[in-house]
C-alpha cells in the first residue's frame, strides 16, 4: 500500500453549504480560539487604565447575570434602574471579543454567544416570534460584532433585544461603533433614530482604549507571493497532508454573493490553509462588506492564508475607508495582516495578543 499523501487542495467556489435551524442553534458558542477564554488569561496593558476596568466591571457583571429570575413573570418585576446590558466599546486589536467570551464562560445558566450576523440569520431561519421563544429567560446573550448595516437590522435587533431584556435576559456586545452612533454614516440613521436610542438605552457603554496588538506583534502589511511561489507553496502543503483551498480571489468574491454570510465558516471549515491568487482592489461595497465577514470567519477559525497578486489588506478602496465602514474595513486589514504573516497568536493570550 503506499504511503503517499494524495493532493488535498479543494475550492471554496465548490462549497455550497446550507445550515438548518438547529445547526445554527448550536453554534451560538465563543469560535474555537476562545474556548478557555477568561478573565485571567486577559492581560491589561498598563498603559491604559480602561482595559484592566473592564476587566472588573465585567466580573461584576458576570455575577449579577447568573442566575437571573427569568421567564414570563419577570416582565412584572421591577426594572433596575442600571441598563440590563453591557457594550464594549473600543478600536480593533484591544482585546473586546476576547473578554466577551470569557464573559460568556464566567456566566452560570443558560448562555448564547453569536456574532450580530449569526442572530439575524437566526431570526431569518426561524422567524421572529419562534426565535424570541427560543431565547427568552436566558441568562446572558452575548453578540459580537454589533454592526447595523441597514435598516431592517436595526428594526430586527431593536425588537429581538427588548422582547429579551423584558424576560430578564443579560445582555452583552462589542463593537467598534459607540450604540448611539450605530448606523451613522450608512444608512439614513435620523429616519430610524427612535430605534437606535432604543439600543443604546438597554447598554452601560464601557470604552476599552489601547493599540491594536496585530499591528503590534506582526508583520505591518500583508504578505504578498508570486504566483508561481503560490502554486508551489499550495502543491508543498498538500503533500504534508493538508487541507489548502486554492481560488481565484475575483471567484471567490464572486461566490459570497451566492451563500449567506452566517454560512461563511462553512466555506472554510475543515481548511488548513486558505489560497487566493490574483487579489484585485474592490470598488463595490456590496462586495467588500462579504469579503469582511468571510475574513472573519477565516479569523475566527485561525487559519492562515496564502496569496498573490495586491496586497490582501489593500483591497478595500480609498473612498470605502473614508466612508462609514471605515472602521470595519480597518479591522478586517488588520486581520489580514495576521492571516497572511504567519504570526496568529494563541486565542487565550493578554491584551497585547488577545483577539478583538
Amino acid at each position: 500500500m503506499s504511503s503517499t499523501v494524495p493532493a488535498l487542495v479543494t475550492h471554496v467556489t465548490e462549497r455550497v453549504p446550507a445550515t438548518s435551524a438547529a445547526e445554527l442553534v448550536g453554534r451560538l458558542v465563543p469560535p474555537p480560539q476562545f474556548a478557555r477564554a477568561s478573565f485571567d488569561s486577559y492581560r491589561p496593558d498598563k498603559a491604559y487604565p480602561s482595559q484592566a476596568a473592564a476587566v472588573e466591571t465585567l466580573r461584576r457583571f458576570a455575577t449579577s447575570a447568573s442566575g437571573h429570575p427569568g421567564g414570563f413573570f419577570s416582565r412584572w418585576h421591577k426594572q433596575p434602574e442600571t441598563p440590563p446590558g453591557v457594550y464594549l466599546d473600543g478600536g480593533f486589536g484591544v482585546g473586546k471579543t476576547h473578554l466577551l467570551a470569557a464573559l460568556w464562560h464566567s456566566v452560570a445558566g443558560r448562555t448564547y454567544y453569536g456574532t450580530f450576523i449569526e442572530y439575524t440569520a437566526l431570526v431569518g431561519a426561524l422567524g421572529y416570534r419562534q426565535t424570541v421563544d427560543l431565547l427568552a429567560g436566558a441568562d446572558l446573550l452575548c453578540i459580537d460584532e454589533f454592526e447595523l448595516d441597514d435598516p431592517g437590522d436595526t428594526m430586527v435587533m431593536t425588537r429581538l433585544i427588548g422582547a429579551l431584556v423584558d424576560h430578564g435576559t443579560k445582555i452583552a456586545a462589542t463593537s467598534n461603533t459607540p450604540p448611539n452612533a450605530l448606523g451613522e454614516g450608512r444608512f439614513a440613521a435620523h429616519d430610524f433614530l427612535r430605534e437606535i436610542q432604543s439600543i443604546a438605552r438597554s447598554f452601560r457603554t464601557l470604552r476599552i482604549d489601547g493599540l491594536d496588538y496585530r499591528r503590534r506583534d506582526a508583520a505591518q502589511a500583508a504578505q504578498v507571493l508570486d504566483p508561481e511561489d503560490l502554486g508551489r507553496a499550495v502543491d508543498a502543503l498538500a503533500s504534508r497532508g493538508k487541507t489548502v483551498s486554492f481560488d481565484a480571489f475575483r471567484d471567490v468574491v464572486d461566490h459570497l454573493a451566492e451563500v449567506h454570510p452566517s454560512r461563511y465558516a462553512d466555506l472554510v471549515g475543515g481548511l488548513d490553509v486558505v489560497a487566493l491568487s490574483d487579489v484585485t482592489v474592490l470598488h463595490d461595497q456590496t462586495e467588500a462588506l462579504r469579503l469582511v465577514a468571510f475574513i472573519d470567519r477565516v479569523y475566527d477559525l485561525q487559519i492562515p492564508v496564502l496569496a498573490s497578486g495586491a496586497p490582501l489588506d489593500g483591497v478595500f478602496d480609498a473612498e470605502m475607508l473614508a466612508g462609514g465602514y471605515r472602521k470595519k474595513y480597518l479591522r478586517a486589514a488588520s486581520r489580514i495582516v495576521a492571516l497572511t504573516s504567519g504570526e496568529l497568536p494563541p486565542g487565550d493570550a493578554d491584551a497585547g495578543s488577545a483577539h478583538a
